[in-house]
């Protein structure tokens, strides 16, 4: 077995530059006459803009350009971000209202850009953006998840931007009327602020009428097409680069007003400017996450098995449509809208408010998580009103393995699954019988101490093809250039073990290249847990096809015929002959002897399907009783993740992934006031989890290898907080339970759960 191949825990080799301070950000590239750009941001939640004076801005020490919406119109530069409009039962779309780069006549949200200020310095460009006088005429703040209020756009009247539905009503009805037992549990999913480690930023240059444009994101492909068009170019007008990345999450996953402000003032001073937002003005301008209310019912017969399952979601858009906004609590929830359970009738409707808040998009896992919470709350609230073991009602109702390929209610068809494997092994692991043990220890001291499973499956999103180009350098290396975009998981070294497993070049002699839209001309970014598993696939297709594009040359150099040479075992072989080769050294060879046709080689596959990771999370909480301090105590994760690529990596996405859940169920709150003010826009009033607040998490793999991709690997970036939410939620509830509690919602702050306890 190689040392450092597939399965292997090898250790991160990108970990080294970066604990050396060695990384290259976006700070890190900033060219020494790069301007510095600095936004005027709305001050009040909703206001019709009366006018905007930056003429004493424009007059001020260092300023080099102030620009405004009107400004970006006389340059025909499109003052308007696309996104996804989701399509209506019965025909239509959805409300498609104008998302400015710069806000015109009408701001909708503490924070909306409103003009862009570049000067030599930082603080000339703050100080001229404080001699900017605005005109507001301020509007009431509509916050509320429910049609009504002041009017945010006049294309959602009652600022509903949609009402869409998937399946029969008519059909759940009548389940419901032949229930033996009825259950239903309204579930609030908090929204949150991903807080990436580094803030959002971008630098941007002109020269020779093309854009170079470099930014902290996840993919420079749909990045370059937004710009292209927004600034009515051609495809190779536009050069987009992503160096590293101080974490994502989704919020980086798409392009922000920011960006093409500061493309545009790159042009119109003709010099680099260079912005990246503060911390403060991260947690206003980033978009949110989760944020809606779901009423869940289910319907059973005597004997507890599921007949059939409604829900009914109102979810915050904020105050525009985001990229995937609409997407996510609709068509991507769907798809594990009913999680690991066999349910013969399903109805989902959602509504989509606007409000005078921050745009809601993608935050880790993007619709999977949100949809395995309603489900796994409902399954453990429907267990204890009907008094059955909370594990036993999972298991009746699993998809049974004789039912596999299972086409679910999203229409996603999963390839395998051991469901009641898995979920057993988590309860040996976790201890379970030794529960009641720890509960009364807690007891004694003062705590309420309860567990809370969670069974979650998710859908791998984003494109099932991916491209990789290899070249074999003159130094002896091998350059590898990747369609996916790492920002924090490890790619550097997952991919090189991938390509040292199937091509046999070392370790050490392997080097990444990502996020440059010149040096690779397609791939599709990182999102949905897609990268490894599509990427992999893709480097061992071009790792073959080098291989198979040597074979003649080798068997030149080995005077035998080509169906004599073998390549197993990371090197050339041919039989009759004691002689062997590298790849290494038979690309040596071939640069000697001018073939310089094949120290190039690339690929472009396509998966054949959808992976689907699936495992069992158990949680232990302890409740203080007069303070409601809610503290996780002990977390154990049986996951089937399919073939592990690397297991460390994989238990270090796992354990970011619960940590992130974990820190969005106890400690993260987001809240505004009555007028839209951000009233938690700090790290002294927004509580991200600490070191303190995270137990040892106890990981264990329990893998199905997918028939979907040749190497049976399953994503794992999200799996951690998908199931999370759902097992620390269910935790608190079973500490409260006895106490007569019978709704709790996220977070789980000390002041709302001691407000549980005293009633």
């Amino acid at each position: 077995m190689l040392k450092f191949g597939v399965s292997q825990p090898v250790r991160r080799k990108e970990d080294s530059r970066f604990l050396k301070g060695a990384g290259q950000f976006i700070d890190d590239g900033v060219p020494a006459n790069a301007l510095q750009a600095h936004f005027v941001l709305s001050p009040v939640a909703h206001a019709v803009i009366g006018s905007i004076d930056v003429e004493a801005a424009k007059s001020a020490r260092g300023v080099r350009a102030v620009i405004t919406a009107d400004d970006l119109e006389r340059a025909s530069v499109r003052n308007r971000l696309e996104a996804s409009i989701l399509s209506l039962p019965g025909g239509g779309k959805a409300a498609d209202p104008p998302r400015p780069v710069l806000a015109k006549d009408k701001v909708r949200f503490v924070g909306e850009p409103v003009a862009l200020v570049v000067a030599d310095t930082l603080n000339q460009a703050k100080d001229a953006a404080e001699l900017i006088e605005i005109d507001f005429e301020e509007l009431p703040a509509h916050l509320e998840l429910k049609a009504g209020g002041e009017e945010i756009h006049k294309e959602a009247p009652g600022n509903l931007a949609f009402d869409w539905w998937e399946g029969d009503p008519s059909a759940v009805d009548e389940a419901f009327s032949k229930a033996a037992h009825k259950v239903s549990l309204v579930v609030e999913d908090n929204r949150i602020i991903a807080n990436s480690l580094e803030p959002r930023g971008c630098l941007a240059e002109w020269a020779n009428g093309r854009l170079l444009f470099s930014y902290g994101g996840q993919g420079v492909w749909s990045a370059k097409k937004e710009l292209k068009d927004v600034f009515g170019l051609e495809s190779e007008a536009v050069h987009v680069k992503t160096p590293d990345v101080g974490g994502g999450f989704g919020m980086k996953g798409f392009m922000y007003p920011e960006y093409f402000a500061v493309a545009h003032a790159a042009r119109v001073s003709g010099r680099p400017v260079h912005w990246y937002s503060s911390r403060s003005e991260a947690m206003l301008l980033d978009n949110a996450g989760r944020d809606l209310v779901s009423l869940v019912e289910a319907a059973f017969d005597k004997d507890f098995k599921l007949l059939a399952y409604r829900a009914e979601t109102d979810c915050n858009l904020g105050a525009q449509n985001s990229n995937f906004g609409q997407s996510i609590q609709t068509e991507i929830a769907q798809k594990v809208l009913t999680g690991v359970y066999d349910i013969p009738t399903v109805f989902f409707q959602v509504r989509g408010h606007y409000t005078n808040t921050t745009p809601v998009d993608a935050y880790r896992g993007a619709g999977r998580p949100e949809a395995i919470y309603m489900i796994e709350r409902l399954m453990d609230h429907a267990a204890r009103a009907l008094g059955v073991d909370p594990l036993e009602l999972r298991r009746r109702n699993f998809i049974p393995p004789e039912k596999f390929p299972y086409r679910n209610f999203g229409r996603e068809t999963f390839d395998v699954g051991e469901f009641a494997r898995v979920l057993g092994r988590a309860e040996t692991e976790s201890d379970m019988p030794g529960f009641d043990a720890r509960k009364a220890k807690a007891e004694a001291s003062g705590k309420l101490r309860g567990i809370g499973v969670c069974y979650y499956i998710e859908a791998i999103l984003g494109d099932k093809s991916e491209t990789t180009k290899i070249e074999f350098a003159d130094d002896g290396g091998v350059d590898v250039y990747v369609g996916t975009q790492s920002n924090g998981q490890g790619h550097e070294t997952a991919y090189s073990q991938v390509l040292h497993e199937r091509a046999g070049i070392p370790f050490e002699k392997i080097r990444y290249v990502q996020g440059d839209s010149d040096l690779i001309r397609q791939g599709g970014g990182t999102g949905g847990s897609r990268s490894v598993t599509a990427q992999s696939v893709s480097i061992n297709a071009v790792a073959d096809r080098a291989i198979e594009a040597f074979v003649p040359f080798v068997a030149e150099l080995f005077d035998v015929d080509a169906d004599r040479v073998l390549f197993d075992d990371g090197l050339f072989r041919a039989e009759g002959s004691n002689r062997s080769l590298s790849l290494i050294d038979a690309a040596e060879a071939a640069r000697a002897e001018g073939h310089s046709d094949l120290l190039t080689a690339s690929a472009r596959t396509t998966l054949d399907g959808r992976s689907y990771p699936n495992g069992a999370h158990v949680c232990e909480v302890e409740i203080d009783r007069d303070t409601g301090d809610t503290r996780v105590v002990k977390y154990t994760v049986v996951d089937d993740l399919g073939v592990l690529m690397n297991p460390l990596l994989a238990e270090g996405q796992v354990h970011g992934g619960v940590a992130q859940g974990i820190g969005q169920a106890v400690t993260e709150r987001v809240v505004f006031d009555e007028s839209g003010q951000l009233l938690s826009g700090t790290f002294m009033d927004y509580a991200m989890p600490r070191a303190a607040d995270i137990p040892l998490i106890d990981f264990h793999s329990e893998p199905v290898p997918t028939k979907n991709n040749p190497i049976g690997m399953k994503g794992c970036g999200e799996a951690g907080t998908i199931g999370a939410l759902a097992a620390v939620a269910n935790a608190v509830q079973d500490a409260l339970w006895e106490s007569g509690v019978r709704r709790v919602d996220m977070p789980f702050t000390p002041q709302r759960t001691w407000e549980l306890i005293s009633g």
